[in-house]
């Protein structure tokens, strides 16, 4: 399947409930250290003499390039990309079985899908089967994801394209899914709507005799919170615990936003509460949170220790004994998010602010986030408490995090939108500019796709001095 290039009719975001692949992909698994990292012939040059060309010297340098590029952990998703198609065509073709699998374990280990990420991972699939080169079933299980989840709001389209492409990986690839797959394409169907899809998807892994893992239970959870059955989404947090899965916070929050997707935000507020009680009872003191690596880890072996310690019921209750339930970033930024889109209660927001003070969990990015989006939707209007006073002193508090270099605060795309909304909505548009320019001086952007995205969702701010490339990023 061809990535299509032209869809540009949703925005593309964050899946912050999506199952990481369970699974992790070792890069030293399939390589052969005697194994050349690329092929002794360049495509086209099969009958040359020995002698370089000019051509030939470029070509190899830019493979060298790549390669360097590829295996430095550092390398952005774009630099790899972008070394990867200046490789003679088709790219795949000329580099080791052990480069191509690296290529896309690169591509595929990403906090937040997006339709650019989309696009690059979804063209080496295509160079590789245009090449006949088979794909793994991890492989395959990625490239479902990426086609249903990386837009903010999954519809019709992503279910199609998703299921034509484990239908590709089934039928004309031979190989059969296992619940990674399932469990993708369950989450799919459930973020778009389509319940008896999701059904039908759970019946084809019953009848496969696939056991369920962490992942499914807790998008069961997830699957009754949309629903909007509040008993349901009580059942499934049963039905993991039974099933002798170990709870952690990222269980209690998934627990939160499906109880407030349901329209019980006292029964999600308890389980906030429980949750302090526990975190004061056991130790009190803060626990750092974990990067969405960790935590995608963390998950991984947690499901592997259930399965193993199944008929250990005493080491299963040591282990859920050791696991840390204290509410985090997440916990406080599912509740914020609720205030900011539902009540407009800042007084409350203020509150869930004090609190995250008290348990010594620092603001990270997605909070300011939700705050300027709540100066821009709330402020503005008479009598308000969103006034720009208050807008001010957090865009104060934002730049005292920025020159500080606090972990997990930037200048990134969403942030920058909301800020100049906020402003715009509070103050006016001459205010909006002048913060605009203060932006666009500090925000060092890496990615023209990021900048030309911030520029459209701004147009009706900057629609007029558009051509005026003072204000141009």
């Amino acid at each position: 399947m061809k990535a299509d290039e032209s869809d540009t009719k949703r925005r593309s975001g964050s899946d912050s409930n999506s199952h990481p692949s369970e699974t992790p992909w070792n890069p030293n698994s399939v390589r052969d250290q005697d194994e050349p990292l690329v092929k002794s012939t360049l495509p086209g040059h099969e009958q040359t003499s020995e002698r370089s060309t000019p051509e030939m010297a470029e070509q190899i340098q830019a493979i060298d390039q790549f390669l360097h590029i590829l295996e430095d952990k550092i390398s952005s998703h774009q630099q790899i990309y972008e070394a990867y198609s200046r490789l003679p065509s088709p790219g795949v073709h000329i580099i080791s079985d052990g480069s191509r699998r690296l290529l896309l374990h690169r591509l595929a280990v990403i906090e937040n899908k997006s339709k650019q990420s989309m696009l690059r991972y979804l063209r080496i699939v295509d160079d590789m089967k245009e090449a006949s080169i088979p794909l793994s079933r991890s492989e395959w299980n990625t490239a479902i994801a990426y086609a249903g989840r990386c837009f903010v709001h999954v519809d019709a389209l992503e279910v199609e394209s998703a299921l034509r492409i484990w239908k590709e990986m089934e039928q004309e690839s031979g190989i059969k899914s296992g619940r990674v797959t399932f469990n993708i394409l369950f989450d799919i169907a459930t973020k778009a709507g389509k319940y008896v899809l999701a059904e039908m998807i759970l019946e084809e892994m019953n009848t496969r005799a696939l056991q369920y893992s962490r992942f499914s239970y807790v998008g069961f959870i997830y699957y009754h919170g949309l629903r909007g059955d509040g008993a349901g989404v009580r059942k499934a947090y049963k039905d993991l615990v039974e099933a002798g899965q170990i709870v952690d916070t990222v269980v209690m929050n998934c627990v939160i936003a499906s109880l407030i997707r349901a329209g019980e935000l006292p029964a999600a507020e308890q389980v906030y509460e429980r949750m302090k009680r526990l975190f004061h009872a056991k130790t009190g003191e803060y626990v750092p949170s974990r990067d969405w690596r960790h935590s995608r880890d963390l998950g991984r072996i947690l499901d592997r220790a259930s399965r193993r310690l199944r008929h250990q019921p005493e080491k299963l209750q040591q282990l859920q004994a050791q696991q840390c339930l204290a509410p985090d970033v997440r916990t406080f930024s599912i509740f914020i998010d609720y205030h900011v889109h539902f009540t407009g209660e800042l007084r409350r927001i203020t509150f869930l602010l004090a609190e995250m003070q008290d348990l010594q969990i620092p603001i990270r990015g997605r909070i300011f986030i939700k705050l300027f989006r709540g100066f821009a939707r709330h402020g503005g209007v008479k009598y308000t408490s969103w006034t720009t006073p208050r807008l001010e002193a957090v865009w104060a508090s934002l730049l005292t995090a920025l020159d500080a270099q606090v972990e997990g605060i930037q200048l990134l795309k969403w942030i920058v939108v909301w800020v100049v909304r906020a402003f715009a909505r509070c103050c006016g548009r001459a205010r909006a500019l002048h913060i605009w320019e203060e932006i666009r001086d500090r925000w060092e952007v890496v990615d023209d796709n990021e900048k030309g995205a911030v520029e459209h969702l701004l147009r009706d701010i900057l629609h007029d001095i558009k051509t005026d490339n003072k204000y141009s990023l």
